[in-house]
């Protein structure tokens, strides 16, 4: 099989529902593919909505919200294809992206996880090509957010980026992240002690560590709402799990 969708989800039916219908748009022109849903204990209706539109698809329920990196790891056990595609659920996806990444990917055998450029519903281009996630990095990135309701306005790729070719950050975030197979056989699953936060950088430096590069396509683009749901209230039991796996990540890299 060529390639494996990977969504999660917990309460988000009317962001699945707009994913699900792009993807059965995009997907007509991939033949051997295959979508796995992995639901994080939803109560909105998301299991009654899959079984009457989407019984095609893998939809597996967990019995209440164990985190994204859990979550996907079911989901990647499921996969069978060449290439597995996580994908958040508040995105919106199409046929140009997907035939570049995958293109992309072929054509580029050291690459070991590819992303597009993210852009919000009004086209504007999201940071999700990131620098490593240092501790002075996401407090000013938590502030600006909660008082600009935006991502600051300071880009360290902002160079790369005005020329429209790939290039490599030090990681992309995982609402949009093709892996190569191969990569997920040699360094292994997402680590699962890493509820909700940089489950992403880790495994993108834990690819880079063993020799993959990773590559940020910013010629094409899907939509991404960007639910950014630690920053809306920082004293969150969501927010607190998030500070959590931050503290984990920088002892296990061992930088701050």
């Amino acid at each position: 099989m060529k390639l494996s969708v990977v969504l999660i989800c917990w309460n988000s039916l009317a962001y699945l529902r707009e994913v699900l219908a792009s993807l059965r748009d995009t997907l007509t022109a991939t033949s051997k593919s295959e979508i796995i849903i992995i639901d994080n204990g939803s109560t909105d209706g998301t299991q009654e909505y899959i079984s009457q539109h989407y019984n095609h698809v893998i939809y597996h329920r967990l019995p209440t919200n164990q985190g994204v990196a859990y979550a996907r790891n079911r989901g990647i056990e499921l996969a069978r294809g060449e290439y597995i595609w996580l994908l958040d659920d508040d995105t919106i996806v199409n046929r140009q992206a997907l035939a570049t990444m995958l293109k992309y990917m072929s054509t580029h055998p050291q690459c070991g996880i590819c992303g597009c450029r993210l852009v919000n519903t009004s086209g504007e281009t999201q940071q999700s090509y990131k620098p490593y996630p240092g501790m002075g990095i996401k407090i000013r990135n938590v502030l600006y957010s909660l008082t600009h309701h935006q991502s600051p306005p300071n880009d360290p790729y902002e160079s790369q980026l005005s020329l429209g070719k790939p290039f490599e950050p030090t990681y992309i975030i995982g609402a949009c992240q093709l892996i190569r197979r191969s990569v997920i056989e040699k360094i292994g699953l997402l680590d699962e002690k890493i509820f909700y936060g940089p489950e992403d950088a880790d495994y993108c430096i834990r690819t880079r560590q063993a020799g993959w590069h990773i590559a940020y396509l910013p010629q094409v683009a899907i939509t991404h709402h960007w639910k950014r749901i630690t920053n809306r209230n920082l004293f969150s039991p969501m927010a607190r799990r998030h500070i959590a796996a931050l503290i984990y990540f920088y002892c296990k890299h061992r930088r701050i």
